[in-house]
């Protein structure tokens, strides 16, 4: 078991899903965690010991108040986990309203770059940090009807390599995970939008999402956590600017 006693960590989108279990991961191995989510409610869920806040990485102001709490409360940083996102709208690009558009890449994109730029500067100057940021299988392959999301994921991977080479002499590393399809509410919610769109049964969504993959499997939120505990380590302490899938090898989507 990996031992992050001494290590501060900060979680976007903590208070569910894959993110929640990364905090949860990472307080029981020692780190102190200060969790994000816009779900004040699942925030107080959280286990005693993880400090949590509102924190709504669209938008700068809020995620400017909620770094100034976590960064005083940790009294720094080593780990972001930049967890927050949100699917987009299903459909033809000709079918998307711009502003859905935007909102997708607000939170997806820009949401990420509003975390990274509050962490790299304490992390350079104290010459270490792991930041991990979260792209998907729809940030290596064209995923149709949700072009949105596709292409939020894709610029996150091109953001994690422009920002592993600036910090990488500083000690810093910076990597991209590439989730498949995880078990879960939001998946389900992914399978019922996308069965309403193309006509399909949910059944049929669900079967179309394992069987491109070499494994024929949905991953877990545990399964996100063992990659993070690992790249965040000193066991990849070597492992920079890297697009890391954790997906049961996904050959289309």
């Amino acid at each position: 078991m990996h031992d992050f006693t001494g290590k501060r960590a900060i979680v976007t989108a903590g208070g569910s899903g894959i993110a929640r279990r990364i905090a949860e991961r990472l307080h029981e191995a020692g780190a102190s965690v200060f969790a994000g989510d816009v779900d004040q409610a699942a925030l107080g869920t959280l286990p005693d010991g993880i400090g949590y806040a509102f924190c709504n990485v669209a938008d700068q102001a809020s995620t400017d108040a909620f770094f100034d709490q976590a960064l005083t409360a940790l009294n720094g940083v080593d780990i972001l986990i930049n967890a927050a996102g949100i699917k987009g709208p299903t459909g033809a690009i000709e079918d998307v309203d711009p502003a859905e558009w935007r909102a997708c890449v607000d939170v997806n994109l820009t949401g990420a770059f509003h975390c990274m730029r509050r962490v790299l500067g304490p992390m350079k100057e104290q010459g270490s940090g792991s930041v991990i940021n979260f792209s998907s299988t729809a940030g290596l392959f064209g995923y149709p009807n949700r072009s949105p999301y596709c292409a939020a994921k894709w610029a996150i991977i091109g953001m994690t390599k422009g920002a592993a080479a600036e910090a990488g002499p500083f000690n810093v590393r910076v990597n991209a995970l590439c989730p498949g399809a995880v078990e879960g509410e939001r998946m389900d919610r992914v399978i019922r939008d996308e069965a309403a769109t193309t006509g399909k049964t949910e059944e049929q969504v669900r079967a179309d999402y394992v069987k491109d993959t070499s494994m024929r499997c949905f991953v877990t939120a545990d399964d996100m956590a063992e990659t993070v505990m690992f790249l965040c380590s000193d066991a990849g302490a070597r492992i920079s600017g890297q697009a890391i899938p954790v997906d049961g090898h996904t050959s289309m989507l």
